[in-house]
C-alpha cells in the first residue's frame, strides 16, 4: 500500500487532499464503529479501551459529589434517628423533663424503631437502587402520612401523646419520602456514570445485585406491612377516643396528667330522732385490681347501690388504665394513692370513706388509707395480694416481658384480631376484657412491676405501721386460691392482722379470684358492704 506521504509527493498539485479523503473515511469508519449497538450491529465485537467495563468498581455512582453528599446527609439522619430513639427507649423506665408522654411511650419509640430501620436499609443499599423499593417507599410515605393526619386530627390522640409522639410521626414521614428522593437520586447518579464511563446505561445486573435487591424488597415489604399496622392501630385508637369518661378527668401532680374520677348517688347524713347530724354517711371508694374498675369491682358496686345496700359511691382509673392517662416514670403505689388524693379534693369529694378493694388495688387501698387515717371508715379486702408477693410482681422475667408486649403494642394484632374476627367493641378495649391489650394498660403494669420490690415495697410497709388499728376491716378470701396455694391462704390470714379491729374474715367456697363473679361471692360481699357503709356489727 502506497503511504499518504508518498501520495503527497507524487502530486504537489493535488496538495492534501487525498489524506484529508482519508482521514474523513477513518473519521465516517470510527463512528460507525463506535455508535451504540442496534439490531444490525449487536453480534460484532465492540473493544473500545476509551471506556471501562461494566463491571470495573470505578464506575460507581459515588464519583459524583452530590452523590456522597446525600449518602452523608443520609447517615446524619440515621444518627439523629438513633440518639432520639435511646431518648425514648430510656423515657420508658424514667422519664426526663418535658418528655413525659401521657401516652404510653411506645406509640413515639415504635415510629422512631421504624425510621431506624428504614434509614439503615437506605444506607446499607444505597449504591443498588432499585424501583420495588421506591414502590414499597411510596407504600410508607402514603400511610405514614395518614397516620401523620390521624394523631394531628384526634384530640385525645394528640394530647396523649403530645410533642413527642407528633415529633416522631412527622420525622418517620418526612424519612420516607426522603428515601424516596434519594433512591431516585442515586438511580439518576448511576446511570449518568454509567453512560459517561461504559457508554451505555448498564441494564444487567450481578447475582450481588439481585440478592441485594431481594433482601431490601423483602425488608421494605415487612416494614410496608408495620405500617399499615400502625394506621390499623391507630384507626381503632381514633375510634376508642370518641366513647365518652363516665365521670370527669383531673389534672394531677403539677398537671402532668388526667386521672378519671366518677361518683355516684348523692351525699347523705345520718339521722338522729328526725334531726340531721352533722355526720355524712362513708362513701364507698373503689380500687380496682388487676384490671380497670370498670370490668371488675364497679358492676358488682352498683348493683348493691341499686338494691339500696349503699348510698354512694365512688370510683377512679388508676394512670394508665380506662380514662385514666399514664404518668410520669417511675411510679409507685404511694404516688397513686396521692393523685387520687389530688383528684378527690379537686371534685371536692370528702370522707369518710370506706375502701373496698381487690387483687392489687389492696396494696395501694392500705397505702392511701395510712394517708387519711381519721377520714377512713373501714377497710374491705377482697383476696387481696399480701405484701409478700410483690417480689413476683417487681421480678425481671415479667418486667422484660411487659417491656416487649409495649414495644409491639402498636402493632396491634391481637387489637385488630379481636376486633374482626371477634367483634370486640370500643368498650372492650377502654375498660373492659381487651383493655390489657392497650399499650396505655401494658405502660402502667411496667411501672408498677419496675418499682414493686423497692418504692412500693418500703410504701406499703410504712403503711402497715401507721394504719390506726381500731379501723373496721373485712377480709374476703377465695376459696379456689386459698386451697391452691398453701403460701396465698397464709398470707390472706395474715392481712386479718392489717388492723386490730377484725370484723369478718370469709374464705368463699368455690369463689373464684374474682370473688364477685360467684353468686355466694356476690351474697357475701354485699351484706358486708352494706355492715361497713352503716356501721354495724356482724
Amino acid at each position: 500500500m502506497v503511504s499518504l506521504w508518498h501520495k503527497k509527493k507524487d502530486n504537489p498539485e493535488g496538495g492534501d487532499q487525498p489524506a484529508r479523503e482519508e482521514d474523513d473515511h477513518q473519521s465516517s469508519r470510527s463512528r460507525h464503529y463506535y455508535r451504540e449497538p442496534d439490531e444490525r450491529t449487536r453480534l460484532l465485537p465492540r473493544d473500545n479501551p476509551a471506556y471501562l467495563n461494566p463491571d470495573d468498581p470505578a464506575v460507581s455512582p459515588y464519583n459524583l459529589w452530590s452523590i456522597r453528599a446525600l449518602r452523608g446527609l443520609s447517615s446524619l439522619f440515621l444518627a439523629i434517628s438513633f440518639i432520639w430513639w435511646t431518648f425514648l427507649i430510656v423515657s420508658i423506665f424514667v422519664s426526663p423533663p418535658l418528655m413525659h408522654t401521657r401516652g404510653s411511650g411506645f406509640f413515639g419509640f415504635s415510629y422512631t424503631t421504624l425510621t431506624v430501620g428504614y434509614l439503615a436499609i437506605g444506607l446499607l443499599f444505597f449504591a443498588v437502587p432499585s424501583k420495588p423499593m421506591t414502590i414499597w417507599g411510596i407504600v410508607l410515605a402514603i400511610f405514614l402520612l395518614v397516620d401523620m393526619c390521624i394523631i394531628l386530627g384526634v384530640p385525645q390522640i394528640r394530647v396523649e401523646e403530645g410533642w413527642v409522639g407528633i415529633a416522631s410521626v412527622v420525622w418517620a414521614t418526612f424519612i420516607s419520602f426522603y428515601n424516596i428522593l434519594q433512591n431516585h437520586f442515586v438511580a439518576w447518579g448511576k446511570r449518568q456514570e454509567e453512560e459517561r464511563l461504559t457508554g451505555r446505561e448498564e441494564t444487567r445486573r450481578s447475582l450481588r445485585e439481585w440478592l441485594a435487591v431481594l433482601v431490601e424488597t423483602v425488608v421494605m415489604a415487612i416494614l410496608g406491612i408495620v405500617t399499615i399496622l400502625f394506621t390499623a392501630t391507630l384507626i381503632l385508637r381514633a375510634r376508642d377516643a370518641s366513647l365518652p369518661a363516665p365521670g370527669d378527668q383531673y389534672y394531677v401532680n403539677g398537671n402532668n396528667y388526667r386521672v378519671h374520677l366518677a361518683c355516684v348517688g348523692n351525699v347523705t347524713k345520718d339521722n338522729v330522732d328526725g334531726t340531721a347530724s352533722s355526720r355524712r354517711q362513708p362513701t364507698i371508694l373503689l380500687e380496682g385490681g388487676e384490671e380497670p374498675v370498670e370490668y371488675t369491682l364497679q358492676p358488682f358496686v352498683d348493683a348493691a347501690y341499686k338494691n339500696g345496700t349503699i348510698d354512694r359511691y365512688c370510683y377512679w382509673d388508676r394512670p394508665g388504665l380506662g380514662w385514666s392517662d399514664n404518668a410520669p416514670s417511675p411510679y409507685s403505689a404511694g404516688m397513686a394513692a396521692d393523685a387520687l388524693s389530688e383528684a378527690l379534693a379537686l371534685a371536692g369529694e370528702e370522707g369518710p370513706w370506706v375502701i373496698v378493694s381487690a387483687g392489687v388495688g389492696g396494696i395501694y387501698s392500705r397505702i392511701f388509707a395510712s394517708r387519711h387515717l381519721l377520714e377512713i371508715d373501714g377497710l374491705m379486702l377482697i383476696d387481696s395480694l399480701h405484701e409478700d408477693y410483690l417480689g413476683k410482681v417487681g421480678s425481671p422475667g415479667w418486667g422484660f416481658l411487659l417491656w416487649l408486649r409495649g414495644v409491639l403494642s402498636p402493632l396491634g394484632l391481637d387489637r385488630l384480631a379481636g376486633a374482626i374476627f371477634k367483634g370486640r367493641s370500643r368498650e372492650d378495649r377502654v375498660y373492659g376484657r381487651s383493655a390489657y391489650q392497650t399499650g396505655k394498660f401494658i405502660k402502667a403494669k411496667l411501672q408498677e412491676s419496675l418499682v414493686a420490690g423497692s418504692m412500693t415495697a418500703s410504701e406499703i410497709q410504712t403503711a402497715r405501721h401507721v394504719q390506726i388499728a381500731d379501723t373496721p376491716l373485712v377480709v374476703v378470701s377465695s376459696g379456689v386460691e386459698v386451697r391452691k396455694s398453701e403460701k396465698w391462704a397464709k398470707t390472706q390470714e395474715d392481712l386479718t392482722t392489717v388492723t386490730k379491729n377484725l370484723k369478718d374474715w370469709d374464705v368463699v367456697q368455690g369463689a373464684p379470684h374474682e370473688v364477685w363473679k360467684s353468686f355466694a361471692g356476690r351474697t357475701v360481699l354485699e351484706r358486708r358492704l352494706g355492715q361497713l357503709a352503716k356501721g354495724q356489727k356482724k
